[in-house]
């Protein structure tokens, strides 16, 4: 007998998970807020906003100023970029492909081959682009889940360098 008080009060506290929160009232729900919809990520590029993309992507990735990325060319889909290496003055060079809404990048010409590779793995920062008419909003998760976001002015007029 002693444990039927026990039972009782188990069986009421599984009953009581069970039951269902009260509908709020209406004084009670939060204003829904309308927002206006956002510049997204286009699915197809044009070959101009492709190049525009990846140089932006490139300037975010290496701290450079949009135009300092030279594009040397396109081919498959695939950007081939350069810049001035701010060290030694040589150059740096990089290709670059968009995936959705991804920018990928691979870097070239490193002592290390292992290093060259599309920076799209695991432990890799995730580049995601807007195009919000000139300007393009680069932003960068790292692998430690903070994120950094540049507005770049990528004007089209400039891709004929």
């Amino acid at each position: 007998m002693r444990l039927s008080p026990a039972i009782v009060i188990g069986a009421l506290a599984l009953a009581a998970c069970g039951q269902r929160a009260a509908a709020p009232k209406p004084a009670e729900t939060a204003p829904v807020e309308v927002k206006a919809p956002e510049a997204v990520a286009p699915t197809v590029l044009t070959e101009a906003d492709l190049r525009r993309v990846c140089r932006a992507g490139l300037a975010a990735v290496h701290g450079q100023q949009p135009l300092a990325i030279d594009v040397d060319g396109v081919e498959g889909g695939v950007v081939h970029a350069s810049w001035r290496a701010p060290v030694d003055g040589g150059r740096m060079r990089a290709d670059c492909r968009v995936q959705n809404d991804l920018v990928e990048w691979k870097p070239l010409d490193l002592p290390d081959e292992t290093l060259v590779r599309w920076m799209n793995q695991p432990g890799d920062p995730v580049i995601r682009y807007v195009i919000k008419g000139a300007a393009i909003t680069i932003t960068q998760t790292l692998p430690d889940g903070t994120t950094e976001q540049a507005d770049l002015a990528v004007p089209a007029e400039e891709e004929a360098r």
